[in-house]
């Protein structure tokens, strides 16, 4: 069986082969729910943000003007999905509470996350999502996902110079958590 590009994928489906859309899940369903599942910390919410974006993309195809990579366009749907579903989460928190303290406190969890992480791999991940929300994003969009700077900035909606800034500081906060846990003998 031949294998088929996305562009070829999408002209089938504006030709009115909706079953092929199939094909497009397939092949970014497994990613994207990763990049949701990172980004909501909850993996029913990850899973119903998926099905929208993909409802989005689906319904948006025929707009998809192919000037970009499809899975950048997609990333970015699912991206801002994504932002959209954080954002009514903390309005809800934010009505049922009179205060709430954002701070970030790195270090509470640590010795839970050394103890559960079966390798170092899944170790470096679970401290990634220790990272502020965007610079996660940046680190995850780039090494795992292997999308290139021009990719993340079109996702994100900044501009190349700052996201290769974004990237650098996530990078030095990732070592800096790897440091301050005397993991770098067998990280760096």
């Amino acid at each position: 069986m031949k294998h088929l590009s996305d562009i070829e994928i999408i002209e089938s489906i504006n030709r009115g082969n909706a079953a092929d859309f199939a094909l497009i899940v397939d092949r970014y369903k497994d990613k994207a729910f990763s990049l949701l599942r990172r980004m909501l910390k909850n993996e029913m919410d990850a899973e119903e943000v998926l099905q929208d974006s993909f409802l989005k993309a689906y319904k948006s195809l025929k707009n998809f003007r192919q000037d970009a990579k499809f899975s950048t366009w997609f990333y970015k749907i699912v991206y801002n999905s994504a932002l959209t579903t954080i954002a009514s989460k903390k309005r809800k928190i934010e009505h049922a509470m009179t205060s709430i303290d954002d701070e970030f406190e790195i270090g509470k969890y640590d010795d839970e996350i050394y103890s559960t992480a079966e390798n170092a791999r899944q170790y470096v991940l679970k401290l990634v999502d220790k990272l502020p929300l965007k610079n996660a994003l940046v680190t995850i969009l780039f090494y795992v996902d292997g999308l290139s700077l021009n990719e993340i900035s079109q996702v994100m909606g900044t501009s190349l110079v700052n996201t290769k800034v974004l990237l650098h500081r996530s990078r030095n906060a990732l070592r800096d958590l790897l440091l301050k846990h005397n993991y770098q003998e067998e990280m760096l």
